[in-house]
Order: structure tokens, then C-alpha cells, then sequence
């Protein structure tokens, strides 16, 4: 063949290729569904258990088919249902896990209390064994950028929302989308999603920031906060409440989320309402 010849036969093979790859991908996403019911509940089977803790482990529940996502909006949860003693009982969880990073399952991070109900029962589960889920559910949805900068503020277990928002803007790089987060727990131990928080700060140290506290630190090593979120700390760490495009967003236990509630007023934050929305300034979970 000539020169010619050959550079028309590369193009076309070229055009083929892209041609390929373009109808894999779009069957690929053409076969993913989310699978999530609003009103009606479904049984997923965990598939996988990774403790952390003494009490606390990342559940993993498989979806129907290998490629299916949970069809979660990021920063809303799911409802699970348990029968307790007779009597049902239906709590608000938030995935860990997000639909662009988890085909055929999601992850519940739990931590599991002797006298709980629904936390007691997901600690009692064996590989196997389903829960009962619906949803979504919930008044909040993250868009990239509809914010300058966000205020976090997260007790506990209570880390689980904020930390599919972070993980949701660290996964997209056009997101500039600022985060600030306090973290506070009652000891080291308590600490969860401590390393993954620790890789995305470490990946954008200029758009994520994270400040840890502990109300009983180990008595060598801790550099980070020492006892409660007060009203000084937010006023250290956070961003401002009169800048533009501020929001503060917290999920705690009731005391904190009612002492943090106070003190935000206190800052200059709008008063947190008794049932938050996705465009109030001040947002509980």
C-alpha cells in the first residue's frame, strides 16, 4: 500500500476503536439502575463485615445485579427496618459508599450499642443475613459548587454524611466547593474514617481542612482539640458566617448538635430550623 493508503487505514481502524469503546461504556452505564424504592422496602444480603472497633464495622450489602448502584443523592440517607421484641422499629442511616464508587453494593458504617435496637441488631448479622431498606430519604442534596465554603461539624458516628460529601467533592476535580471540618469523639479509638479523611486533606490541603478533637486524649502524641466543640473552636476553625456562600452543616449526638445549634447563633449563623432544609444556612441531619 502507499503512504497514503496506510495513513486512511490507521484513521479507520482509529475510528473503530473509539467506536468500540464508546458503545462498552455507554452499555455499561445503560446497565447500571439504581435500585432504591422510595415507599417500599427491599432486603439486601451483607456480603461483607470489616470492624474497626471493638464495636463499630464498615457493612457491606450486595445489589441484585453486579453493575446495579443504590441511587442515593449525596447527603441523603436510607431507612432500615428491624423487628425488635415484636415491635418494628425503622432507623436513618448514610452510606458511606457513593453510586460512582460502588456497583452491585453499598456500605453502612455502624456502631453497634448493647442496648440499642436497630445498631444492636446490624452487630448481630452473619454474612448472609439481609436487611430491610428503602429510600431515599432526607431534605439535603450536595451539588457541586452551589456553596463557596462549607462548615462541618460531626460527633461520632455522625461523620457518615459528612464524609460522603467530602469523599464527593474530593472525587470530582472541578468541584472547588471548600470544606472545614471539626470532628470530635470521646477517645482515639472513636475515631472513624480518620485515614480516608487524612488521604483527601493530604490530596487538596488548599480546598479540605479537618480538625480533630477528643474529650480523653492518650497522655502522649495527640495534636489535635481537647475536649467539647465549644463556641471558641468554631470561631477558630470555621469559616465566617458572613461570607458568601457559607453553610454549616452538623450530625451528632442530641447534646452536641444542640450546644453547636446555640453557639452558631451566637456566631452570626441564621437560627437552625426544627426541620432543616437544603438551602438554610445552618443544616442538621
Amino acid at each position: 500500500m502507499t503512504s497514503p493508503e496506510v495513513q486512511i487505514l490507521c484513521t479507520i481502524i482509529v475510528l473503530i476503536a473509539f467506536a468500540l469503546i464508546g458503545g462498552l461504556i455507554s452499555k455499561k452505564n445503560s446497565n447500571s439502575s439504581p435500585v432504591l424504592k422510595k415507599d417500599e422496602f427491599q432486603e439486601f444480603p451483607l456480603i461483607l463485615k470489616t470492624a474497626l472497633t471493638h464495636n463499630t464495622a464498615v457493612y457491606r450489602f450486595g445489589l441484585p445485579g453486579a453493575r446495579d448502584v443504590l441511587g442515593l443523592p449525596i447527603g441523603q440517607h436510607i431507612s432500615v427496618r428491624g423487628v425488635i421484641n415484636g415491635k418494628e422499629i425503622v432507623r436513618s442511616y448514610t452510606p458511606t459508599s457513593l453510586d460512582t464508587d460502588a456497583e452491585g453494593y453499598f456500605e453502612l458504617l455502624i456502631k453497634s450499642y448493647p442496648q440499642g435496637n436497630i445498631s444492636k441488631m446490624f452487630g448481630e448479622l452473619k454474612i448472609g443475613d439481609s436487611i430491610q431498606v428503602r429510600g431515599p430519604k432526607g431534605f439535603y442534596e450536595y451539588l457541586p459548587d452551589v456553596f463557596t465554603h462549607i462548615g462541618m461539624i460531626a460527633g461520632g458516628t455522625g461523620i457518615s454524611p459528612m464524609y460522603q460529601i467530602v469523599k464527593a467533592i474530593a472525587a470530582d476535580p472541578t468541584d472547588r466547593t471548600k470544606v472545614t471540618l471539626i470532628y470530635g469523639n470521646q477517645t482515639e479509638e472513636d475515631m472513624l474514617l480518620k485515614a480516608e479523611l487524612d488521604r483527601i486533606v493530604a490530596s487538596r490541603p488548599e480546598q479540605f481542612k479537618v480538625h480533630y478533637m477528643l474529650d480523653r486524649p492518650p497522655t502522649t502524641g495527640w495534636t489535635g482539640g481537647i475536649g467539647y466543640v465549644t463556641q471558641e473552636v468554631m470561631e477558630q476553625y470555621l469559616p465566617k458566617a458572613t461570607e458568601d456562600g457559607i453553610q454549616l452543616l452538623v450530625c451528632g449526638p442530641p447534646g452536641m448538635v444542640s450546644s453547636v445549634k446555640k453557639a452558631s447563633v451566637a456566631l452570626g449563623y441564621e437560627k437552625a430550623k426544627p426541620i432543616s432544609k437544603m438551602g438554610d444556612q445552618v443544616f442538621v441531619f
